[in-house]
């Protein structure tokens, strides 16, 4: 039966041998219990939509959601019989959750804005279904500042992350390339750090260049109303605010913020081309002064508990160069230009907590000790991930060499600007987010995991389904099932149900790489890539 085409796969599922189907015909009566509102107004909206059935007070066929908190958080039930249906959550999450579940039995075709001539007919097997994610950080980060996504795109996004049950989105939101967030306070941060003059096209050492201004920002109420669709949609959206590192388009917009006894920060633009960037920000009170102005109208806008405040690849030659810094390094007695890196981030993990809120950071916020309270996001291999859970700080896993979904996914000639090593569908799906080093006390420390991608090179939407998808349906199940150990992992089986999910792909819009290669349309021949040769090393 269709279950067992369900992406993610399920904890149980009992299937009725006799096939039988429950008939939704033109029009079903809804009933909605209390805490379940939310999956229904996407029941009416979206499923009415692609179906064309009429989910309300009439009908013969019946579709019960309600809430049972003793199933758990973000669990749920599902029971279909010939009469009716009932989906029951163990909260409204999932309740929701459960609601993607019944589009997939659906078919494909559930996943259009309309339904096809001819289309109705619509049913769905008689079985029992009961579910309940592995993780409750399951994320997906993506990176608006190298290349700007217009917030229809994000909206969209939002929407592929609920149809593979994904609840957190981390925006990135600043980098050295581009601002993306409208400050009212300092509002040279959007006029100035939003738009660069032009931009490199592939990797270094590519000589060819995009000579169009490229750039872009979400005003405030923007950034509310993704935060607001996300939330009908029971995802967090987890704001980063890179500092003190990728900080250039800041420094191009106010060059008070960067080392001003070491370098013309006037002179300095946003950043046109990529990688690791010297011009990081000056360790004064004053910056530190002008950050808690902008975090200030950032926790009006996003209600997360956690807030990203980046912290990596934060070159320290500037400040060892800087007399100010090094005052700054006597002044608090902190040894070392390592130790002034995490004096900066505890000055906002602390403010941060002073507010209700938690800092979380990449890996980089170990060096010269973890901020107190700090959860870490770990990209650089599980290594950061496995010290902080032994000292006992909350890890998000998202190891570079498993997940980042910019890399590679194949080694053939006409794989679109190649970066770094190759990580196939089948990588992702074999990922396991918890080493086997921790303790099981330890282990409780990752909350979550996450795949990233970084756009440096996905300068469209197409360009960044291709990179995303289908990998991103991979780390789905990986982040929501209980799967075996990755050996031994059903590679087969997944590698079978996603035949139908492709189609269900297809039906959303989503340009995925294809099993057989990229389409034509997809390569990007002389576009100059990095890629590195062999399996990455796990470290």
């Amino acid at each position: 039966m269709g279950g067992v085409d369900l992406i993610p796969a399920p904890q149980v599922v009992r299937a009725d041998v006799r096939e039988e189907r429950f008939a939704l015909g033109d029009a079903v009566r809804l009933d909605v219990g209390a805490g379940a509102e939310r999956a229904a107004r996407w029941v009416r909206g979206v499923l009415g939509a692609a179906t064309g059935v009429e989910f309300g007070a009439a009908g013969d066929a019946v579709v019960s959601l309600g809430v049972d908190g003793e199933l758990g958080p973000e669990a749920y039930r599902l029971k279909v019989t010939p009469e009716r249906v009932e989906l029951t959550g163990g909260d409204g999450a999932g309740v929701f959750w459960g609601a993607q579940t019944v589009r997939q039995l659906l078919g494909p075709a559930a996943f259009r804005r309309a339904p096809l001539p001819g289309g109705g007919g619509w049913s769905l097997p008689v079985c029992e279904i009961e579910d309940r994610p592995r993780f409750g950080w399951r994320g997906f980060l993506l990176d608006v500042a190298r290349h700007f996504m217009p917030k229809d795109g994000v909206l969209r996004q939002l929407d592929l992350m609920a149809a593979h049950k994904l609840n957190v989105l981390h925006l990135h939101l600043t980098d050295d390339q581009g601002w993306r967030m409208e400050v009212t306070r300092y509002p040279r941060l959007t006029e100035v750090g939003a738009w660069r003059e032009r931009t490199r096209v592939g990797l270094a050492p590519s000589k060819v260049w995009d000579e169009r201004p490229h750039g872009g920002y979400y005003t405030q109420d923007d950034l509310r109303e993704i935060v607001a669709y996300a939330a009908e949609r029971y995802i967090t959206v987890v704001p980063e605010i890179d500092v003190p590192g990728h900080s250039q388009a800041a420094i191009a917009a106010y060059p008070e913020l960067g080392n001003t006894d070491v370098v013309d920060t006037a002179a300095l633009g946003v950043l046109d081309r990529w990688g690791v960037n010297p011009n990081v920000l000056a360790p004064t009170e004053g910056v530190l002064r002008f950050y808690e102005d902008v975090f200030g109208e950032l926790l009006d806008i996003f209600p997360s508990t956690f807030v990203h405040v980046g912290g990596d690849e934060c070159p320290k030659e500037q400040w060892r160069e800087s007399a100010t810094a090094q005052a700054r390094i006597a002044e608090l007695g902190v040894g070392d230009e390592d130790g002034l890196q995490s004096a900066f981030i505890r000055h906002f993990d602390r403010w941060l907590a002073e507010r209700g809120r938690r800092l979380i950071g990449w890996d980089e916020i170990l060096e010269g000790g973890l901020a107190e309270g700090a959860a870490v996001s770990s990209w650089q291999g599980y290594a950061g991930g496995i010290a902080a859970a032994r000292a006992g700080h909350d890890v998000v896993m998202c190891p570079q060499t498993q997940v980042y979904l910019d890399w590679r996914q194949a080694d053939g000639p006409d794989e679109p600007v190649p970066i770094a090593h190759v990580r196939t569908l089948e990588d992702v799906y074999r990922f396991e987010p918890v080493p086997p080093e921790l303790t099981a006390a330890q282990a409780a420390h990752v909350i979550g995991t996450q795949a990233n991608v970084w756009t440096e090179v996905l300068d469209s939407a197409r360009a960044v389904d291709y990179a995303v998808y289908p990998r991103l349906s991979a780390f789905a199940e990986v982040a929501w099932s209980d799967l075996p150990a990755p050996a031994e992992r059903d590679w087969a089986g997944f590698a079978a149900r996603m035949r139908t999910h492709y189609a269900r792909l297809d039906a959303l819009g989503v340009e995925y790489r294809p099993a057989s290669g990229p389409r034509p349309w997809q390569r990007r021949p002389g576009v100059v890539g990095r890629p590195k040769e062999g399996p990455p090393p796990i470290v």
